[in-house]
């Protein structure tokens, strides 16, 4: 299963390199279920700020022309603004562009 996954985001993502300082995230899922079993709605479910990064752009250049690299690589977990990012769907899935700026942090493990 683990090797299906990642043969099928490899495939989806050869066709698609975000530009510039762009960053393509896939937002974790919501939580359907508290600590203490309950079934929460799909309206009571908090927006979802953390996402997994699945591509990066090779970043931006400054104005004294040198390449600045994007912050984040491939497989890390960020946490993303509430609002903003552009939805893209590859595939059937959902995933959002943010700029690397836009990113407010990383998790580490």
């Amino acid at each position: 299963m683990f090797i299906y996954n990642i043969c099928c985001h490899f495939q989806a993502f050869r066709k698609f390199l975000p530009m510039f300082d762009r960053v393509l995230v896939e937002r974790l899922a919501a939580e359907t279920v508290t600590r203490g079993g309950i079934m929460l709605p799909e309206k009571s479910q908090g927006k979802v700020l953390q996402a997994t990064v699945v591509a990066v752009g090779p970043g931006a250049v400054n104005q004294n022309g040198d390449l600045q690299p994007v912050n984040v690589k491939v497989g890390e977990k960020v946490l993303l603004p509430e609002y903003g990012g552009t939805k893209v769907s590859l595939e059937e899935k959902e995933y959002f562009l943010f700029r690397n700026g836009d990113i407010l942090g990383k998790y580490e493990d």
